[in-house]
């Protein structure tokens, strides 16, 4: 502070202590004008609030009289009042903090709180008072008001969609993606935002792929997929009800100019067949008049006289493939047929022959050795290994659903069960018992699975057994069966996953569960034995040294119907919609039809057939029935014959059918 400034304020502060001491001694007049209305104008306007606050003191605290005839409060309250009358305004703020109070307006924010508390009691009161009269009314509009209640919940639903406010539509439709077709249509019933994601292409296009239908399809080959869908699943009802009645069309793949059938071998739509004349022939059931149907054999087998015999045949996708016994090996294109694209010679007959079905690589053993061929991006054939093994080659096959990765090889010789990788020196040995030789063989992507006979000593410890390696550790996996008979086929490629299919001489076909190594199903089937099977999700399809072709139901083990030829069944496979089966005769050089007979041609009983059947035709269309068939009353020439397929063991055309 400044000199002056400093005087002044000493002046100003005995002014004060002056009129403090004449406040004291005017404190009864003090008080007694707070109560007289007409003296509140005299007072000084800048000590009006605390004169005011006094005044509210004194009344509220004059209740409680003293032994004097006073009252307590109301002695501190002329006290303070006379006391603050004539004092500045920051002398009272010091005042009030030193006495407790946190602020000069504590007491009016009591006095508003206490009107507040008073006006909502009124009107609460007022609110009781009303509901209390429209009461008997909202009981009579109950019901009504419910389902109003209801019908705004549900526009708030479809006002503020789930996913239109938290979520873009490529989330949500990710995650509507793991729904099953029964949720979609129930989230697509919740609102218009839902549907339009329950409804949309791709997640039903996923759903086809994941069902097995259109795995090549691209997106936009439909329009609508979940139209599609339901197509493709009415029509697998249709198909399985066809294959449970046998409904459907069945043909014999002929040729004339072969003689005694030797080796059949099929892959998707394409089949092959092997025969004694040297002859090959090769059919695409999707377009019969293929040009590639006529394959030609090689120059020097062709000029040999007489001309050997087909020995193997194997088939895939995009080549085929003959052994013959004079130790020829020939690769055809199956776009082109006509010349051989690959030839090579062997020294001995080729004992075994496999291709693999998915991709242009040939594997051939003859007596203990073993080639593997392959074809280059270019198509040019090279020979990417060559091995030789201790004892000779009786059964080989090569592992699928290895495109560009290295091929492997299972082989099977003698008592030992070997695997052939090219990027190795020699093959591996994955098992080996003495004195157990090993009966069949099968290979999946990712297991291989063999029969081992069981003898002498061998037979007390359950008797003959299946081993499952793991291709990709060469450890065993798994071991199933104890049977008394030799495995003859076994099926693990073609089967479920964690399911394996196998044939025995003892008459019954099997399936394992290779998680928990037990039998599912066991079936007495041929009384000559098992010689071929396959299975899917629900049905297995079997073939017997008898000639008899059967289909059961996996679920009910019960047969569902059967058809008979004449030789062993040699060849069964099927796929959804088709059946392709190859009675072969063990018999190659049978007798003619006349002792006068020359063997031109073998008498077309000993020859062998090969049966495809379609079930996604109905035979019982006008262009499967034969004309006889298509007679009724009403014709007036001619015969009637009367003829009708109404029984589900006849309808398959009958033109078709041979016992």
């Amino acid at each position: 502070m400044a000199g002056d400034e400093l005087v002044a304020f000493r002046e100003r502060w005995k002014q004060e202590l002056t009129r403090k001491k004449e406040a004291q001694r005017l404190v009864g007049a003090s008080s007694s004008s707070c109560d007289v209305p007409g003296q509140s104008g005299q007072r000084d306007l800048k000590n009006s609030y605390f004169e005011d606050s006094n005044c509210f003191n004194k009344a509220s605290g004059s209740s409680k009289p003293d032994e004097h005839g006073g009252t307590e409060k109301g002695g501190e309250g002329q006290k303070a009042a006379s006391e603050s009358e004539d004092q500045p305004e920051y002398v009272s703020l010091a005042r009030s903090l030193l006495d407790g109070r946190t602020s000069p307006l504590l007491d009016r924010i009591q006095e508003e709180r206490t009107r507040r508390k008073r006006q909502y009691q009124s009107m609460t009161q007022a609110c009781s008072t009303s509901l209390q009269q429209l009461q008997p009314q909202r009981k009579a509009k109950k019901e009504e008001e419910l389902v109003d209640q209801l019908i705004q919940d549900l526009n708030d639903v479809n006002d503020i969609p789930f996913f239109d406010v938290e979520l873009p539509y490529e989330l949500a439709l990710n995650i509507f993606q793991y729904l099953n077709r029964t949720e979609l249509g129930r989230c697509a019933q919740v609102s218009r935002a839902w549907r339009v994601l329950a409804e949309d292409g791709v997640l039903w296009f996923k759903m086809c792929t994941r069902e097995g239908y259109h795995q090549d399809a691209s997106m936009s080959d439909s329009p609508c997929w979940k139209s599609t869908l339901r197509d493709c699943r009415n029509s697998a009802k249709t198909l399985r009800s066809n294959w449970k009645n046998r409904v459907g069309f069945i043909s014999q793949l002929q040729f004339e100019l072969g003689k005694v059938l030797c080796d059949v071998s099929s892959c998707d739509n394409f089949v092959l067949a092997g025969y004694t004349s040297g002859d090959v022939r090769l059919w695409d059931t999707l377009h019969w008049d293929s040009t590639a149907s006529y394959l030609k054999m090689n120059c020097l087998s062709a000029n040999t006289e007489p001309r050997p015999h087909v020995s193997h045949v194997q088939v895939s996708s995009t080549v085929a493939a003959a052994a013959y016994e004079d130790g020829c090996v020939d690769i055809w294109s199956t776009e082109t047929g006509g010349q051989p694209i690959h030839h090579y010679q062997s020294t001995v007959k080729i004992q075994a022959l496999a291709l693999s079905c998915d991709s242009p690589v040939l594997a051939s053993a003859g007596g203990s050795d073993v080639r593997l061929d392959w074809a280059d991006d270019q198509g040019y054939w090279r020979t990417l290994c060559q091995a030789h093994l201790p004892k000779a080659v009786e059964s080989l096959v090569l592992a699928p659903g290895r495109r560009r990765q290295c091929p492997l090889v299972a082989l099977a010789a003698g008592e030992t069960v070997y695997l052939l990788d090219p990027r190795e020196d020699e093959p591996r040995p994955l098992h080996s018992v003495y004195g157990h030789p090993v009966t069949c063989l099968d290979a999946s992507d990712s297991d291989v699975a063999f029969g081992v006979k069981r003898a002498g000593w061998a037979m007390h410890d359950g008797g003959n057994k299946i081993h499952v390696y793991s291709l990709e550790t060469g450890k065993p996996v798994v071991c199933v069966g104890s049977s008394p008979g030799d495995f003859t086929c076994i099926n693990v490629r073609d089967s479920p996953p964690h399911l394996l299919v196998c044939g025995n001489k003892d008459r019954r076909v099997r399936i394992y569960d290779l998680r928990t190594g037990s039998s599912v199903v066991s079936l007495y089937a041929h009384h000559l034995g098992v010689t071929s099977v396959q299975t899917d999700d629900w049905k297995i399809v079997s073939g017997g040294g008898e000639g008899l072709v059967c289909v059961w139901e996996m679920r009910m083990g019960a047969k569902l119907w059967e058809m008979h030829n004449r030789h062993p069944v040699r060849h069964v496979r099927f796929n959804t919609s088709t059946l392709l089966t190859a009675n072969i005769p063990d018999d190659k050089s049978p007798r003619g039809a006349c002792i006068t007979d020359d063997d031109l041609t073998a008498h077309r009983r000993h020859r062998g057939v090969i049966c495809h059947y379609d079930f996604s035709e109905d035979a019982l269309s006008q262009d499967h029935i034969l004309p006889i068939c298509r007679s009724d009353y009403t014709e007036s020439h001619g015969y009637n014959y009367n003829i009708g397929l109404a029984v589900p063991y006849d309808r398959l055309s009958g033109s078709h059918l041979s016992h």
